[in-house]
């Protein structure tokens, strides 16, 4: 390995990165790390005509181009060299390949966004050892708008250094780029702009949202609170054709929202909000007080007691848990259940019925249809279609039902739910999520539901005592937001595995990955795949 010393400021302190990381100069380019590329998106749209040109300057020459997004993967790859073709090929350096400093080391594209200042990176200043063979020259390309970051130009060569008339070109070719980059966004604002100029007349509240760009009527101005605002980004984002949602607004009124893109942008979408009705305290219709069995059903951590007190209210409530017939004994069980609903009066809650034996719910049955005046139940249980047997038998007698979806597909509740926790575990009222935290938490899978969305604001709670909540308030484990999809069981338990490690090891790579008998770079892959952000 090169001493580290020996190189200039920016290149020594990218080593020092890379060394901190646990990387391993020989073993970089082994699992190479790929991702999706959004090949519709401004960045490849602006640049494109411009690379074009780039191409016919450079076809001839040994030079390679290499246009990277803002996530480091590799959006556009050009060599006219076969040499320099063969290389690429033989790293798996292709479409998608992620160059992110933390992954390959130093190297111009990943060091440049951890920069966010142009370099060349030259032979042995590589921190991957298949990397030494080339010599780069990287640039940043930034939106003249909102100063964000958008990629990186990258040029490359097989030499020792890269010719020093590099920067003049590349510097010229992203001038070229942010230029596109600002008339596509202004083309897209105006052609946003006039179909919310059409639309906003409406007595319906009417909110247009771009790249860039939020606009609302009047009507939205009164309906909406800062939260409505954040989760209708979240729905623009999503929107693909013409669609609509129901959500439950900061207010608690229930909406309609219907979503569409809008023609010729790449980001804009028009969104209209029809409000509805007002919904009861916990967010769900109120149920009507009749006699009748109540089934709620839903995963463990779903808001199942929560509901349970919010039908019960004021009335009498008597709880009668799985658990006790499994430590007190069934003959117990039933004979607290009796006197319960013999009372005729109040409720009587029956929390696990999916829990309990048949002998146990064929007691319950009975009495559901013995004809006598007893209390009125209240069923708890699972999921529904997992139900069997008798427990499904008694869940088929309740006329009421209540089914309480996982937190991962009730994305439009966040704000609210949110906002009632902070409240409730002693956090002051002016304590709220920005945007980009409530999309990062929209995006989790959330497998302990409820319970562990409370566990994430007490945390932030106890941190942070007024203000906006942004990512970095998040517990390290939640501030990544990778695409939202349901995990299936095994990738659950691969990132609880994951993230125990890297707790147990103070987030060093090297240690974590022997802990877990793989090598760093699956580790830094799994990490990814499985939204873990870097501890």
């Amino acid at each position: 390995m090169s001493a580290i010393g020996a190189f200039r400021e920016p290149i020594a302190q990218s080593w020092h990165r890379a060394t901190s990381a646990g990387l391993d100069p020989e073993a970089v380019f082994d699992q190479v790390v790929q991702g999706e590329v959004d090949q519709a998106g401004p960045l490849l749209a602006a640049a494109l005509p411009v690379l074009n040109e780039l191409t016919t300057r450079l076809e001839g020459s040994d030079y390679s181009s290499l246009l990277v997004d803002r996530q480091g993967r590799v959006a556009h790859r050009w060599c006219d060299d076969r040499d320099s073709l063969r290389a690429f090929d033989a790293l798996g350096l292709e479409v998608g390949t992620s160059l992110v400093e933390e992954l390959v080391g130093t190297n111009a594209p990943g060091t440049v966004l951890e920069t966010r200042r142009s370099m060349s990176v030259n032979s042995v200043e590589h921190f991957a050892v298949p990397l030494r063979q080339f010599s780069c020259y990287g640039h940043p390309i930034f939106h003249p708008t909102t100063r964000r970051i958008e990629g990186v130009l990258d040029l490359s060569v097989l030499a020792d250094t890269t010719n020093p008339l590099l920067p003049a070109l590349v510097a010229g070719a992203v001038a070229d780029i942010e230029q596109r980059l600002l008339d596509g966004g202004r083309a897209s604002d105006r052609e946003l702009l006039a179909a919310f100029q059409r639309q906003s007349g409406r007595r319906r509240a009417v909110v247009a949202i771009g790249h860039d760009l939020l606009m609302s009527n009047q009507a939205a101005m009164a309906m909406l609170g800062t939260a409505d605002f954040a989760l209708l980004k979240i729905i623009a984002g999503d929107v693909r054709d013409d669609s609509s949602i129901t959500i439950t607004l900061e207010s608690g009124v229930e909406a309609t929202v219907r979503a569409a893109r809008v023609g010729g942008t790449r980001t804009g979408a028009l969104l209209e909000i029809e409000g509805l009705h007002k919904r009861s305290v916990g967010g769900r219709p109120a149920l009507p007080r009749s006699q009748e069995p109540i089934l709620i059903s839903g995963p463990p951590g779903s808001g199942r007691s929560t509901q349970v007190r919010q039908i019960a209210r004021t009335r009498p409530l008597a709880v009668l848990s799985a658990a006790s017939a499994l430590l007190d004994g069934p003959a117990a069980w039933v004979r607290d259940f009796d006197a319960a609903v013999g009372t005729g009066q109040g409720l009587v809650c029956v929390d696990g019925v999916d829990l309990l034996d048949d002998d146990v719910l064929a007691v319950v049955m009975n009495r559901l249809g013995d004809g006598s005046r007893i209390a009125q139940l209240i069923l708890v249980s699972g999921p529904v279609e997992n139900l069997t047997g008798r427990a499904a038998a008694l869940a088929g007698l309740c006329t009421e039902r209540v089914e309480l979806l996982p937190l991962a597909n009730r994305v439009s509740e966040l704000p609210r739910v949110v906002s009632t926790m902070i409240r409730a575990v002693g956090g002051p009222a002016t304590l709220h999520l920005t945007p980009g935290a409530l999309q990062t938490l929209a995006a989790q899978p959330w497998p302990g539901n409820l319970r562990e969305l409370r566990t994430v604001v007490e945390y932030v709670v106890g941190r942070r005592s007024d203000g906006a909540i942004t990512v970095d308030d998040l517990p390290e484990a939640y501030r990544s937001s990778g695409p939202a999809r349901q995990m299936a069981p095994i990738e659950r338990a691969e990132r609880s595995a994951i993230i125990a490690a890297l707790r147990e090891n103070d987030g060093n790579k090297v240690r974590t990955a022997e802990s877990l008998g793989i090598s760093r770079t699956t580790l830094y892959a799994k990490m990814r795949s499985l939204r873990i952000s870097t501890y």
